[in-house]
């Protein structure tokens, strides 16, 4: 059986802490993401460019985040979801193996809160695979109507026999987004909750990888003081089998 190795990680910008206290960890996060050694990575908060912070840090990285974070030979997706102030933000995915299309739907419920999804189909071992990165909002009625967009996006640009992964940080720590996903026949790992968030002192799962199509072997979140010094989520890890 060939496996997938997925990740998902909310990056927090690659900023952590406030005001003056404010460190830069993208560096650290460039090693991180390296170390989860996933053939997919699915991010959220991901800076394009920030004009403020490039100016109060010194070692920003010339290249948008993304980029910067993609390992040697990784491909590297971005799409932005939110324009603000000072610049952009969004999802991005990093890939391993070759990416063939790629594609964003604005899922914006209210003026407050910019939200997208990022669509990609990426060739693993020979098969195609579509991957879903998505940030979902903070409020519950807001979360409801994007998972009911989700549905309809996925109904409308996915093949139903194509392998299906969906991952990223669905701020729910209800049962809200796993009784409507089920009626795609998306399922995360049956295997008890893997807390990721605060990273400090996880207590709740908002981030997943659910799955279609795809044999789940296993869920991995990484702890330890390096991991919560990195971001305010920390990253999961989820194997699946490829159809035969």
């Amino acid at each position: 059986m060939n496996i997938v190795r997925v990740a998902t990680y909310n990056i927090h910008k690659g900023v952590q802490g406030v005001g003056p206290q404010r460190r830069l960890e993208i560096h650290n996060l460039g090693h991180a993401v390296e170390q989860l050694d996933a053939d997919i990575v699915c991010l959220q908060e991901v800076r394009k460019v920030h004009r403020r912070e490039e100016k109060y840090f010194t070692q920003w990285p010339e290249l948008p985040q993304a980029d910067f974070l993609a390992p040697e030979g990784y491909e590297a997706v971005y799409r932005t979801n939110a324009f603000t102030r000072h610049g952009e933000h969004g999802n991005a995915l990093l890939s391993r193996w070759p990416v063939v299309t790629h594609q964003h739907e604005d899922i914006s419920d209210h003026r407050f809160e910019q939200r997208g999804l990022l669509h990609v189909e990426v060739m693993v071992h020979g098969q195609a695979v579509h991957v879903v990165v998505v940030h979902l909002g903070l409020i519950r009625a807001s979360r409801a109507r994007q998972v009911a967009q989700l549905q309809r996006f996925i109904e409308r640009e996915v093949p139903p026999a194509a392998p299906l992964l969906v991952a990223g940080d669905f701020n729910d720590w209800g049962d809200l987004v796993q009784r409507t996903l089920d009626a795609t026949k998306l399922s995360a790992f049956n295997g008890g909750r893997h807390a990721t968030f605060p990273a400090r002192m996880p207590l709740v799962q908002l981030d997943y990888v659910y799955a279609r199509g795809l044999t789940p072997l296993g869920v991995h979140v990484p702890r330890g003081r390096i991991w919560w010094r990195m971001s305010d989520h920390l990253p999961m890890i989820a194997e699946f089998g490829l159809p035969d």
